[in-house]
């Protein structure tokens, strides 16, 4: 599974590119997407501030955006791009802040929480805000857990890919759609 990671305005301290990266192919191992692409945008307030006004009228910083790309009027055109999710990394850093805990552990919630709005996840009544906080927990859980397990030993570490394997490419994206209501 693709994950297109971009950082803007980083590199940001206490997140690793290939940590958060690695972190969203687990995602992706879990929900079962297969040869799905996802499109990951580390930012800062002042980006994602733009795009909240004028995607979704929100004059203010929002923490992460989802832009689906299987919804819509070409939903169906490139099936195997799931879509772009958007993180801010200020506005990670502060609610990891309140929360007490690191700005990773944050961003691996924000992106969980973003893909599953991808996926037709939303929190508009209690009892679909309640199931979702329990996936994005689970979900973080097998993220967060494999990055603590111990390294694998010389004998135990799996062999390479078989070389001249295909990979997916890339296809050109139409229009965006609305992105889902996130926070």
């Amino acid at each position: 599974m693709p994950v297109r990671l971009r950082v803007e305005e980083g590199p940001h301290v206490g997140l690793d590119r290939k940590e958060v990266a690695r972190r969203a192919r687990i995602v992706f191992t879990a929900l079962g997407l297969g040869q799905a692409e996802l499109s990951v945008v580390l930012t800062g307030d002042a980006r994602i501030h733009a795009l909240n006004r004028v995607y979704r009228g929100k004059d203010r910083p929002t923490d992460v955006l989802a832009f689906a790309m299987r919804e819509g009027e070409l939903g169906d055109v490139g099936r195997e791009m799931l879509g772009d999710v958007i993180v801010s990394v200020e506005t990670a850093r502060r609610q990891a802040a309140r929360a007490g805990h690191d700005v990773l552990a944050e961003v691996t919630m924000l992106l969980v929480h973003g893909t599953l709005h991808l996926l037709g996840w939303d929190h508009e009544t209690a009892a679909k805000d309640r199931k979702m906080k329990q996936e994005t927990a689970r979900l973080v859980a097998l993220a967060t857990a494999v990055a603590t397990a111990p390294k694998a030993t010389k004998s135990s570490a799996r062999k390479p890919s078989r070389p001249g394997a295909p990979r997916s490419s890339r296809k050109a994206r139409g229009p965006t759609t609305r992105p889902r209501a996130t926070s």
